[in-house]
């Protein structure tokens, strides 16, 4: 079995399909000890960047507010081996943060959001730096 492996600067729309609902993707970020720590999470597309929401003072918003690089991982449902890898740095800004987490939540789940009285929604914004998009020939 080959794989076929072609690495990018920028999100092709073949990769870009794999960054909006209903497709799931995993978010691993950089522990204070240096451990990965990864978590499910909804994500939208805004040109090559990727947008996605957490919450501030959770574990994600600790790691990136202290070491800004990460990597998301998608990969197709129907063909786990056809997957989609995005690795750079982020941005965080709490501006648009509530609107974002209901927008994802009506594109995911096809309801409104319900917000949580307390927590400060905060959008990160994931830059580009290397795609990696690999796909088992079939």
């Amino acid at each position: 079995m080959a794989v076929q492996v072609s690495a990018l600067a920028r999100l092709t729309d073949e990769a870009a399909r794999f960054f909006r609902a209903p497709y799931f993707s995993v978010l691993t970020t950089i522990g204070k000890d240096g451990q990965p720590h990864s978590s499910m999470i909804w994500v939208k597309r805004d040109g090559d960047d990727l947008l996605m929401v957490t919450v501030r003072d959770r574990q994600k918003w600790r790691d990136l507010v202290r070491d800004p690089r990460a990597t998301l991982l998608a990969h197709d449902p129907e063909n786990p081996y056809h997957y989609v890898e995005v690795r750079g740095t982020v941005t965080l800004t709490e501006e648009g943060g509530r609107e974002l987490m209901d927008e994802l939540c009506r594109a995911y789940t096809g309801e409104p959001w319900e917000a949580d009285p307390g927590q400060v929604r905060v959008v990160v914004r994931l830059t580009p730096a290397k795609i990696v998009v690999a796909k088992v020939p079939g």
